[in-house]
């Protein structure tokens, strides 16, 4: 069995996302940080009430094939669990939305990723298994043996 847990934290003995992947990774988030930052801080001045679809979160996200919107949730999933202890509500909202969304066509590797982040993250964060646990029930054959989630075959 293949793991899909985080690009992992040796001391854990978690299988680690190969550099170049993580890289990868890391720079699909980047095109979409800026106008996701911007999002964020209009919508944290804005009525927490209003229809997701009516934000700038919404907005953004709706205007996003599925590639940009994974890539909008890994980096929306690794602010909140970045700097959960600031107001993370908006950013919350967005992953959520996000999470809810299917066919996007996660890979393992991008689940791996934010399961790892969530780790890291510790359970004070909470909702920090929101997205990378939808975004696994879309991916063949994964189960949760109970030792965390795995990968058949």
């Amino acid at each position: 069995m293949a793991s899909v847990t985080g690009r992992g934290d040796p001391r854990s003995g978690r299988t680690r996302l190969d550099d170049a992947v993580a890289q990868g990774l890391y720079d699909r988030m980047r095109v979409v940080a800026p106008a996701a930052f911007g999002a964020i801080e209009r919508d944290r001045a804005d009525d927490p009430a209003r229809p997701f679809a009516d934000t700038a979160c919404g907005r953004l996200a709706g205007s996003l094939d599925a590639a940009g919107l994974r890539a909008l949730g890994m980096w929306a999933h690794h602010w909140c669990m970045r700097f959960y202890d600031d107001d993370t509500r908006v950013g919350r909202r967005l992953v959520r939305e996000i999470a809810g969304r299917r066919g996007l066509g996660w890979t393992v590797d991008e689940v791996r990723w934010m399961l790892g982040e969530s780790e890291r993250a510790g359970p004070t964060a909470r909702d920090r298994f929101t997205l990378p646990l939808a975004a696994a029930g879309e991916l063949p054959g994964v189960t949760d043996g109970g030792a965390g989630w795995r990968l058949a075959g």
